[in-house]
C-alpha cells in the first residue's frame, strides 16, 4: 500500500521535559491507524506536531506527507493539505446552527456576502454522508454529544479531508453512539479517507483499526497489525509490563452498614412533570464496594448528585441514614459534614479548577482543615498536598504544578485527594476512570481497594461493565430511574446485567 504519512525521528522538547524522543510513525493511504499509549505518553503532542499546532522549527525530525516533505506553520497550513484534527474537547459554538458551525471560517460567500442557500444545500449533503438527519438550521446546543461528533466530522469533510485525526472520539459517548462513529470511520475508509484514531478503549481499537502504533514515555515502541491482535499485547507495550490481572486482588471484609438510602425520589429541575429517580432504596457497608450499572440516561449520576447535597433535581424526597441515624444532606456542606464525598464524572469542569495548582485544588473541599481563625495557612496547605501527592504517587515534581498540565490519571488522583482530605466515610465515585489509560486505571483501582481496606464505604458508578465486575462486591442495576436488580459479584456477568436492563 502507498504510504500517505511518515514521521521520522520526531523529537519535541519543552522546558525541562522531552515530550517526544525520536518517534516514528508510518500510515498507509486509506487505512485506519490507531495510536495507543498511557496518559502523558506523547500521543496528542505527536498529532499537534503533525497538524502544525507546534509549527515546523519547534521540533526536530522530518514529516513526509503525500509524497512531499511537510513543514506546516499552523493549523490552517495543514488543513489546506487535507489534514484535519478533531480534538477530544469539541470546537463547536453551541449557539450557532449546524450549518454555521460546519462552515465557520470557511464560509460559502460571494463578494463577502454569505450564500445561505448554498450553505444549507452543501450542509445537507455533508450531513447525509455522516448519517445525521437533523436539519442544517438546528442549533448545536440542542443535540447530544454523539451528534456533535458527527457535525465535527462533517466539518472536516467540508474541507476535502484526506487525513482525519480523531483524539479520543468516543470518550464521552454511550455504546450506541460509539458504534455509529466507528462505523462511519469504516465508511469513510471506503471513500478513500485515511484516519488516525487515538483511543484508550482497546476493544474499539481492535474493532476499527488496521494497524496500531504504541507510544510509551515519548518513544514509539511498536507497530502492530490489528488483525488477531490481543488487548493484552497492546497493554504490555503501553505500560512496559505484563498486566494479565487488570484489577488488583482484594479480599472483601464488609462491616456494619454505614449509609442507607430509603425511598429516594427526584424530579427533573426544568421538566417539572418528569420524575427521574423513582423510589430507590439501597445501602452500603464499611469496607464494601457497591457498583451501580446502567445505560447512559438511566439516572445514575442524577441519583448520586441528588444524594450529595441535593445538588441536582427538585422535589427530592426520601431519607439518608448514616449508621442508622437520619443525616442532613440538604446542602453540599451538610453532606460533607455527614461524611459523604462525591467524585464527579466531569473532573475538568466540575471536579477541578484547571488553571490553579495541585495545592490549591487539594484543599478546596475542606478549607477549615488548613485555616486558623479563618486565615489560610499556606505552609499547612502545602504539607497536606505533599502528603497526598506521595500517598497517591501523583506524577508531578511539585504540588505547585498547574492541574491542567497533568495527565488525566494524575488529575483524577488530585480529585480523589481533594475529597479524601474531607475525611469521608462514604465515597461516591462517578466514572472514576473515564478518559484515563489502562496503567493509570490500575493505580486508581488500587487506591479504591486501599480505601475499602481502611473501612471506607464505596459506591462506584461506571459505564464499563468489566470494571464493575472486576472491582465490586455487589452490583445494583439501574434502568429508567429505578433499580431493577441486584447481583452479588460471584453471580454477576455482563449478560446478566444487560438482561436485567432490557427485560424490566
Amino acid at each position: 500500500m502507498t504510504t500517505i504519512l511518515e514521521m521520522r525521528d520526531i523529537t519535541k522538547e519543552f522546558p525541562g521535559v522531552k515530550a517526544l524522543d525520536r518517534v516514528n510513525l508510518s500510515v498507509a493511504k486509506g487505512e485506519i491507524h490507531a495510536i495507543c499509549g498511557e496518559n502523558g505518553a506523547g500521543k496528542s503532542t505527536l498529532m499537534k506536531v503533525l497538524s502544525g499546532v507546534y509549527p515546523h522549527g519547534s521540533y526536530s525530525g522530518e514529516i513526509r506527507y503525500d509524497g512531499e516533505t511537510a513543514a506546516f506553520r499552523d493549523l490552517n497550513d495543514s488543513e489546506r493539505r487535507g489534514i484535519v484534527i478533531i480534538h477530544q474537547e469539541l470546537a463547536l459554538v453551541p449557539q450557532l446552527s449546524i450549518a454555521e458551525n460546519i462552515f465557520l471560517g470557511n464560509e460559502r460567500a460571494t463578494r463577502g456576502v454569505i450564500d445561505w442557500n448554498e450553505t444549507f444545500r452543501r450542509t445537507g449533503e455533508l450531513l447525509a454522508k455522516v448519517g445525521l438527519k437533523d436539519p442544517p438550521g438546528t442549533l448545536v446546543e440542542t443535540i447530544g454529544v454523539g451528534k456533535q461528533q458527527l457535525v465535527e466530522i462533517a466539518k472536516a469533510l467540508s474541507k476535502d479531508v484526506k487525513l482525519l485525526i480523531l483524539d479520543e472520539p468516543t470518550a464521552a459517548l454511550q455504546e450506541n453512539d460509539s458504534r455509529k462513529l466507528l462505523g462511519l470511520m469504516r465508511e469513510l475508509k471506503t471513500q478513500g479517507v485515511t484516519s488516525i484514531i487515538i483511543s484508550h478503549k482497546l476493544n474499539e481499537v481492535r474493532y476499527v483499526a488496521d494497524t496500531v502504533t504504541v507510544i510509551r514515555d515519548g518513544t514509539s515502541v511498536s507497530r502492530l497489525e490489528a488483525k488477531g491482535l490481543s488487548e493484552d499485547r497492546i497493554v504490555r507495550d503501553m505500560v512496559g509490563r505484563d498486566m494479565s490481572h487488570r484489577y488488583p486482588d482484594r479480599t472483601p471484609n464488609p462491616g456494619e452498614t454505614v449509609m442507607e438510602v430509603r425511598n429516594w425520589n427526584v424530579w427533573h429541575p426544568e421538566q417539572t412533570e418528569r420524575q427521574v429517580i423513582r423510589n430507590i432504596s439501597f445501602s452500603v457497608r464499611a469496607g464494601e464496594v457497591v457498583g451501580i450499572a446502567g445505560l447512559m440516561g438511566s439516572g445514575r449520576t442524577e441519583l448520586a448528585m441528588s444524594i450529595f447535597g441535593k445538588s441536582w433535581g427538585r422535589n427530592i424526597s426520601g431519607e439518608v441514614l448514616m449508621h442508622g441515624k437520619a443525616a442532613d444532606v440538604s446542602t453540599v456542606s451538610k453532606a460533607i459534614s455527614a461524611g459523604l464525598a462525591y467524585v464527579t464524572e466531569d473532573r475538568k469542569h466540575l471536579g477541578l479548577i484547571l488553571e490553579e495548582s495541585i495545592r490549591f485544588n487539594n484543599t478546596l473541599a475542606n478549607l477549615p482543615g488548613v485555616s486558623t481563625g479563618g486565615v489560610l495557612n499556606e505552609a499547612e496547605e502545602t504539607s497536606v498536598a505533599e502528603r497526598y501527592r506521595r500517598a497517591m504517587a501523583t506524577r508531578t515534581p511539585t504540588v505547585m504544578q498547574t492541574v491542567g498540565n497533568l495527565s488525566g490519571g494524575n488529575q483524577q488522583k488530585v480529585v480523589l485527594a481533594k475529597w479524601l482530605f474531607t475525611g469521608p466515610e462514604v465515597l461516591i465515585l462517578d466514572e472514576p476512570t473515564r478518559g484515563i489509560d489502562v496503567g493509570a486505571k490500575y493505580e486508581i483501582y488500587t487506591i479504591i481497594n486501599d480505601l475499602a481496606a481502611q473501612g471506607k464505604a464505596v459506591v462506584m458508578i461506571s459505564s464499563e461493565m468489566p470494571e464493575l465486575l472486576g472491582m465490586c462486591d455487589r452490583i445494583l442495576v439501574m434502568n429508567e430511574g429505578a433499580f431493577v436488580g441486584e447481583l452479588a459479584a460471584a453471580e454477576a456477568s455482563q449478560e446478566r446485567i444487560m438482561s436485567l436492563i432490557v427485560t424490566e
